[in-house]
C-alpha cells in the first residue's frame, strides 16, 4: 500500500505537511502524548524535527521544553534526541534512554514513575495535568477518519480523546496487514460509573479495531516511511538457561500437584534476554496449548505460536528482533489470527489480571533475604527505567515470579542482599525468586523462613556465608525478630560493594559486615 493509499479521509489529507511544520505546531511548555511501547509503534519524523527546532531556539537564547508522555520506552529518535537538545522537563511514565536516564540521574530532568495501567487513568482524572497535543504513529487512516493503529497501541487512545490538538504521522513501513489485530476498547468509565472489563479470556475481543479522534483536532498529517527500533536478543547463554530451567521444574511441579492445570494459566513476560530463553525453555518442554496475557510480544512468543506451544496472545505492543520482525511480516496473516493487542490500561489491567489468573515473570535488580525487590534503582538513587507494569502484574497474579542472575558486575556484586537499596515489589507481592543457583517458593512463609530459603536457594556461593552471618546476627541482635534486620549494616553493605573493589568472596565480605 503507497503513501497515498494509507490516508484516505479527504479532510485529513488536506493537512498532509512535513515533519518540519508539524513541530513547529509544538508550543513550548506543553505536554505532549506520543504514542510508542518498548520500541514500536512511536513517532519517527515529529520528535526529530522538533528536536532540530529546539536546539536552534537554544542556540538563540531561547527556552524551550516540553512535558513528554508515552505509552513506555521507545527509541532513539524520539527520548533520546529530545533529551540530547535538554528539550523535555517532566517524563513519564517509563525510559530506557541512555541519554534520559543520564539527565534524570542528574537532577537535570524530571521523572515520574508510574504503574503502566494508572498512566491512561491518571490523566483522565487530572491528576498530572493537562494534555496539550497528541503525536501518534498509525498505520492508515480510513475514509471516515477512524485510524489503523500501529505495532503498539499503548495510552494512544487517550492521547487523542485527552489532547486539544493531534499530529498524526502515517507510517507505511507498518504492514498494512495489522488492521483487524487491534481490540481498542472504549467502555472504560470513571469512578463511579465504572462498569466490570468484560474480558474473561486472553483471546477475547471486547472492543474495536481502530483508533477514534475528533478530526477538528487534528493539526497535522506527516507521512513517514521508517521501521520501528527492533534490537536482536542475545542468544540464551547458561545463566539464563539454567533460570529457565528452575522456572519449568517448578511449573511442572504446580501441574502436578494440581495447582495449575495443564495448559498453565496465562503468561505474563517481561522484556530482555532472559525473559525470552525462559519462552524459549516453555517452547522446548512439556506444556502445549498456552495462552498469553501480557504486556509485550517478543521473539520468543512468535516461536511458540508458530510451533502450536502458545495458541493465543494478548499485549499492548511488539518487540521484536529484525529477524523476528521479518518473519512476522511475511505472515502476518497467520499472526493476526493469534494475537490481540490492546490500550495498556487493559493489558495491564489488575482487575483482568487477576480474573484469567496469570502467570507473571519478571526481571529485577536485587532482592533481599525477606523477599522484597527492587526492580528500577542503583544502590538506591540511580533510577534504572522504571517498574514498568512488573507492579500491575506482581500484586495482581496467581504466580508472581521474579528472576536475576545471582551477581552481577563480574561476581563483584550480590544480587541476593540484606536490605534491598529501593523496594518496588515488597515481600507481600513476591511468591517466587529465581536465580541460575535455584528457585524459592516464598508462598506461606514467614520472614525469617524467606530468608533462609531465598540465602539457600538463590545466592550464590561467595555470598552465602555471609548473608546467612547478617540474619544470624540478626536473630541475635535485631530488637525486633519477626523481621530481624541490623539497620545500620543492612544500608552500608551496598557503599561497601564499591569499597571493597573485586573482593567479593565470602570471607571478604564476611569481614565487611562484621566492621559495622
Amino acid at each position: 500500500m503507497s503513501l497515498a493509499d494509507r490516508v484516505r479521509n479527504p479532510i485529513l489529507k488536506s493537512r498532509i505537511m512535513s515533519a518540519e511544520a508539524a513541530a513547529a505546531l509544538i508550543p513550548a511548555g506543553s505536554n505532549v502524548g506520543m504514542s510508542g511501547f518498548t520500541g514500536a509503534g512511536y513517532p519517527k519524523a515529529v520528535p526529530k524535527a522538533l528536536a532540530r527546532r529546539i536546539e536552534s531556539l537554544h542556540a538563540a537564547g531561547e527556552a524551550f521544553r516540553i512535558g513528554l508522555w508515552t505509552g513506555a520506552s521507545t527509541a532513539p529518535e524520539l527520548d533520546g534526541a529530545l533529551a540530547k537538545v535538554d528539550g523535555i522537563e517532566m517524563r513519564l511514565p517509563y525510559q530506557s534512554d541512555p541519554t534520559v536516564r543520564k539527565q534524570i540521574n542528574a537532577g537535570q530532568m524530571q521523572y515520574t514513575d508510574i504503574h503502566l495501567s494508572n498512566v491512561a487513568q491518571h490523566v483522565w482524572f487530572g491528576f498530572l495535568g493537562h494534555l496539550d497535543v497528541a503525536v501518534v504513529e498509525v498505520a492508515g487512516i480510513l475514509p471516515d477518519g477512524r485510524l489503523i493503529p500501529s505495532s503498539s497501541v499503548g495510552n494512544n487512545k487517550t492521547w487523542l480523546d485527552q489532547a486539544d490538538k493531534i499530529i498524526l504521522e502515517v507510517n507505511s513501513m507498518q504492514n498494512a496487514g495489522l488492521e483487524g489485530m487491534h481490540d481498542v476498547y472504549y467502555g472504560t468509565q470513571l469512578p463511579p460509573h465504572r462498569l466490570p472489563i468484560p474480558l474473561t479470556q486472553p483471546g477475547e475481543r471486547i472492543g474495536e479495531a481502530y483508533l477514534h479522534c475528533d478530526l477538528s483536532k487534528v493539526i497535522a498529517v506527516v507521512e513517514t516511511h521508517q521501521p520501528d527500533r527492533n534490537s536482536a536478543f542475545a542468544a540464551p547463554d547458561e545463566i539464563s538457561q539454567r533460570i529457565a530451567g528452575h522456572i519449568i521444574d517448578f511449573l511442572q511441579q504446580e501441574v502436578a500437584r494440581g495447582r495449575l492445570p495443564a495448559e498453565l494459566l496465562p503468561l505474563q513476560s517481561g522484556v530482555g534476554n532472559i525473559a525470552n530463553a525462559v519462552l524459549a525453555g516453555l517452547d522446548a518442554g512439556p506444556f502445549k496449548n498456552l495462552t498469553a496475557y501480557t504486556e509485550v510480544l517478543q521473539d520468543g512468543m512468535l516461536d511458540m505460536l508458530r510451533s502450536g506451544t502458545l495458541s493465543m496472545a494478548s499485549a499492548t505492543a511488539l518487540s521484536l528482533s529484525p529477524k523476528a520482525m521479518a518473519d512476522f511480516n511475511e505472515r502476518i496473516d497467520f499472526y493476526r489470527e493469534r494475537i490481540v493487542l490492546r490500550p495498556q490500561e487493559i493489558s495491564n489491567h489488575p482487575e483482568v489480571i487477576r480474573r484469567l489468573g496469570v502467570i507473571a515473570m519478571n526481571a529485577m535488580i536485587e532482592a533481599d533475604i525477606f523477599g522484597n525487590v527492587n526492580s528500577t534503582h542503583v544502590m538506591g538513587s540511580s533510577i534504572m527505567n522504571g517498574i514498568g507494569g512488573s507492579g500491575d502484574f506482581a500484586r495482581n497474579a496467581y504466580l508472581s515470579i521474579f528472576m536475576t542472575p545471582s551477581v552481577a558486575k563480574n561476581g563483584a556484586v550480590s544480587c541476593i542482599v540484606p536490605m534491598a537499596s529501593h523496594v518496588d515489589h515488597t515481600e507481600h507481592d513476591v511468591q517466587v525468586i529465581v536465580t541460575e543457583q535455584g528457585l524459592a517458593d516464598l508462598r506461606g512463609l514467614s520472614p525469617t523462613q524467606r530468608a533462609r530459603l531465598i540465602v539457600e536457594k538463590c545466592a550464590h556461593p561467595d555470598y552465602r556465608p555471609a548473608l546467612l552471618d547478617y540474619f544470624e546476627r540478626g536473630l541475635r541482635d535485631a530488637p525486633g525478630k519477626h523481621t530481624p534486620h541490623l539497620i545500620d549494616e543492612a544500608l552500608s553493605w551496598h557503599s561497601r560493594y564499591l569499597e571493597s573493589g573485586n573482593m567479593h568472596a565470602a570471607d571478604s565480605l564476611h569481614a565487611q559486615l562484621r566492621l559495622a
